[in-house]
């Protein structure tokens, strides 16, 4: 009762005695009328730079060797049956690293005939973005050449009833999603040659399992430490690594 009475007499007591306001700042926006024309394009250049940087992550997926390297990671650790070992985070790590490796010539020449100039006030941005994305369709077009993906652009083009008889000049709303279909296509048929030797040691160990009579255990479990072992000792890494650093030619 006493404590009810307390915080009763503080309440009173605050509202017989209003506090002092405090005054917010006040906050405008206007358009000066004398804004410099180069004003505005600068402003034009900072949220198109903040276009691109939110748009990086898909155009390193869509547009680099990044889709095949981390397919063949995924099967390569589905082949293994090891899980989540190694983790997401290590496989996404590594595949942007390699992804840099193999697409450093790209960089290099975007970054010479397309970004110097650009700083340098030589062309302007749309001629630097068409340059960089000249040099990325060479890359892209290299590629499903090599791999002989061409079928990939003929199906697309005649699905949206457009006709292309050379694939240099597919247009890029139909060359992306080719790229893309093609590296999937490559990295599932990689991931199938490195899937073969695997399920051979499960089959095996199964039979071996079967024939003991251990109908109870396993074969997986069984199997996954010969497995490592196996991936081991013919050096796996190294072989995957270099074989999918070798397949790619369009840098």
């Amino acid at each position: 009762m006493r404590k009810i009475l307390i915080i009763s007499l503080l309440l009173v007591s605050f509202l017989s005695f209003p506090q002092e306001e405090i005054p917010l700042p006040g906050i405008s926006l206007q358009i000066t009328p004398n804004q410099q024309p180069r004003d505005l394009v600068n402003t034009l250049e900072i949220l198109l730079l903040l276009t691109v940087l939110s748009l990086a992550p898909s155009i390193l997926i869509l547009f680099t060797s990044f889709t095949r390297i981390i397919v063949v990671f995924s099967f390569v650790r589905n082949a293994l049956g090891t899980r989540q070992t190694p983790p997401n985070q290590i496989l996404i790590g590594l595949a942007l690293f390699l992804t840099f490796f193999i697409m450093q010539p790209v960089w290099n020449d975007i970054y010479n005939n397309a970004i110097t100039p650009y700083l340098n006030s030589e062309i302007g941005y749309e001629e630097m973005f068409s340059r960089s994305m000249d040099r990325l369709r060479t890359f892209m077009l290299t590629e499903i050449k090599i791999h002989h993906n061409e079928d990939n652009i003929y199906i697309l083009a005649e699905n949206v009833k457009k006709q292309i008889d050379n694939i240099e000049d597919t247009p890029n709303s139909i060359l992306i999603p080719a790229f893309v279909i093609g590296e999937l296509e490559i990295g599932f048929k990689m991931g199938i040659l490195l899937y073969i030797p695997f399920i051979v040691m499960d089959m095996v160990v199964a039979s071996i399992l079967l024939s003991l009579g251990m109908i109870m255990i396993p074969p997986v479990l069984v199997s996954l430490p010969f497995k490592i072992l196996l991936f081991v000792l013919v050096n796996g890494w190294d072989i995957l690594i270099g074989s999918l650093i070798k397949s790619f030619g369009g840098g």
